[in-house]
């Protein structure tokens, strides 16, 4: 039997488990698994310039092709705190991510030794596992099992914690016999579809709500085949955007109080019945639950059976992976078909499209400073159908829900439920890393890009190219409409001004120079008509130079984004509506009058 380090042992079985790249920060007590990495080479790093960066590379780049798991490796202590928020962000978006940490001597666990921290049991309130190895033959088990673990049922993150002793230590390990194990995911019967399809036929106006769940289940295709065989509407999801393109003639919009479109909320309110796949009814999604279930008859499917239930009682709940269900949806939807039993669903899928037409959001202002409808605008038309589009939270977000296209699975990656300022920037770089040639956009408010913008000059190390597009109103956008509540806006205010950039005015931090600083390239527009040159100039950077590019949008300080406080049926459109079809120049369907 072959004798190697455990942490050898460790590095052939991420390799055996399809593991090509990691991202990470060594240090003392995780040096033997680097050690290992370099020996066993194979697994390209990246080396982050902030651990909890490195856990937000790996989440972009596992959700940027179906199968991949990021990697983020740190050593003892603060590194692995660092990467709880990564974590936090990867459970509560069904994220597989593996955190690889080194730790004290097993001797010295308990006895403060420099940087030791019980990580294990800090961890496992954000994973599906968290282990620190006590002994070196367990290696092997804990990492097969991590993956097991990571791709079964509901996906998700694990953390392993290797004691510097235990990597050190030789064991028995032959990498020729190891065999990942069989994942796990629950399936639905013939006879619970055949009951929710029996529900969905005995409606009038259904609609599916499309979850992120069938983006990782791989699953859009079927998705979009059963929608099309039945005629009904869909409606996807902020994590499930992109599942089918938004110029599909049954994509209806998203629904929710922020990243929704009026004709999406519109055309929920004219549904009576519910088909959600992999979804987990979000709060911004759903809004006031006495408005949003009223009159309407819910399946819920989802591969987590303790989200069945959860915000609210369906009329059927099936456990199951999105795609065995959708193989089953749409094999009975065939033989109903087939068999002349699927009604005429045209009539209410056009409706939804008529409302497509005439419910929409004026974008095209020539305001200076900018107003961000605008660079929003000029995105739709200088990023194509191929673009992947990475963002996490803020007003930025919310409008380039609203106001941007999508049009591929895979190609909006937005972190949802936690939202963690900073994440955009590491997470742009994990998407990039994992798809190299493509076009790769991130949009960030200014107080998000500031959080990790360290990690800018990873991209320019590693020469990872992709384009950043920075709003600038130099406030806390978002947390400052929210304040409007409390009458009060307080400590949300970024403005100063800087004694090296006068010519900023009160917008502070010259992102230009810092961007510059850090090895990449940037751009400021500060008018309308700059904003469609300075995109494609980026792109052409990015090309030329393989760095980040940013583009500094220079806005009006206050804008308020259409949303609301209570239910999708009282939205509060801050700004102009479309009255006209130059109001929105770049609309999925050409804007027709009411």
């Amino acid at each position: 039997m072959p004798r190697m380090t455990a942490a050898r042992a460790a590095v052939e079985i991420l390799k055996l488990e399809g593991v090509i790249n990691a991202f990470g920060v060594p240090g003392a007590a995780i040096n033997p698994f680097y050690a290992a990495l370099k020996a066993g080479g194979g697994i390209d790093h990246t080396l982050a310039r902030h651990v909890e960066g490195a856990s937000h590379m790996a989440e972009g780049y596992t959700r940027s092709r179906a199968g991949n798991i990021g990697v983020c490796i740190g050593t003892s202590g603060p590194a692995g705190t660092d990467m709880i928020t990564g974590l936090y962000s990867a459970i509560a978006d069904s994220v597989p991510i593996l955190c690889i940490t080194g730790q004290a001597p097993v001797a010295k666990l308990h006895k403060e030794d420099f940087q030791a921290v019980d990580i294990a049991s800090i961890a496992k309130p954000v994973t599906k596992a968290a282990t620190t190895v006590l002994e070196a033959a367990q290696v092997p088990g804990v990492f097969q099992q991590a993956f097991h673990l990571m791709r079964s049922g509901r996906p998700g993150p694990v953390l392993i914690d290797l004691p510097i002793d235990v990597q050190l230590t030789e064991i028995e390990f032959d990498p020729e016999t190891y065999q990942p194990l069989p994942v796990y995911k629950p399936a639905a019967s013939r006879a619970q579809i055949e009951k929710a399809i029996g529900l969905l036929l005995a409606s009038e106006r259904p609609v599916i709500v499309a979850g992120g769940g069938i983006i990782n289940a791989d699953a859009c295709e079927l998705l979009v085949e059963f929608a099309e065989l039945t005629g009904t509407p869909v409606i996807p999801t902020l994590m499930g955007w992109g599942i089918l393109a938004d110029d599909h003639e049954l994509n209806a919009g998203m629904v929710g109080l922020q990243t929704s479109h009026r004709y999406g909320n519109a055309n929920f309110l004219e549904s009576d019945f519910v088909l959600g796949i992999g979804n987990r009814w979000a709060n911004r999604h759903t809004g006031d639950l006495a408005v949003y279930t009223k009159g309407r008859t819910f399946v819920h499917v989802d591969i987590e059976p303790t989200q069945l239930g959860r915000i609210f009682a369906p009329d059927l709940g099936i456990a199951s992976d999105a795609k065995a269900a959708l193989e089953l949806f749409v094999e009975v939807a065939k033989e109903l078909k087939a068999a002349g039993r699927l009604p005429d669903r045209s009539a209410w899928g056009a409706s939804t499209q008529e409302r497509k037409a005439r419910l929409q959001r004026r974008t095209h202002f020539d305001n200076v400073p900018l107003k961000p409808q605008r660079v929003y605008e000029e995105m739709n038309r200088a990023f194509g159908p191929e673009t992947r589009y990475v963002t996490t939270i803020g007003l930025s977000q919310i409008a380039g829900a609203q106001m941007l296209h999508v049009y591929r699975p895979r190609h909006w990656i937005n972190c949802g439920q936690a939202g963690p300022l900073g994440w955009t920037i590491p997470a742009a770089l994990g998407v990039a890393t994992a798809d190299p040639e493509g076009q790769v956009v991130a949009l960030s408010g200014d107080y998000d890009f500031q959080f990790m913008l360290e990690e800018l000059a990873v991209g320019a190390q590693h020469n990872i190219p992709y384009v950043h597009v920075l709003v600038n109103n130099s406030y806390l956008g978002l947390i400052r409409q929210a304040q409007r509540n409390l009458d009060i806006n307080f400590q949300v205010n970024l403005e100063f001004e800087n004694i090296n950039s006068p010519e900023l005015g009160a917008y502070g931090v010259d992102h230009v120079k810092v961007v510059e600083g850090l090895g990449c390239k940037a751009i400021r527009v500060t008018e309308p008509d700059q904003l469609l040159p300075a995109f494609e100039e980026a792109k052409k950077l990015a090309a030329e130079f393989r760095v980040p590019v940013v583009v500094e949008a220079i806005l009006e300080r206050v804008t308020n984004i259409s949303m609301g406080a209570a239910g999708i049926d009282a939205i509060n459109e801050w700004e102009d509506i479309a009255t006209e079809p130059g109001h929105a120049p770049t609309s999925i369907r050409p804007f027709v009058a009411s």
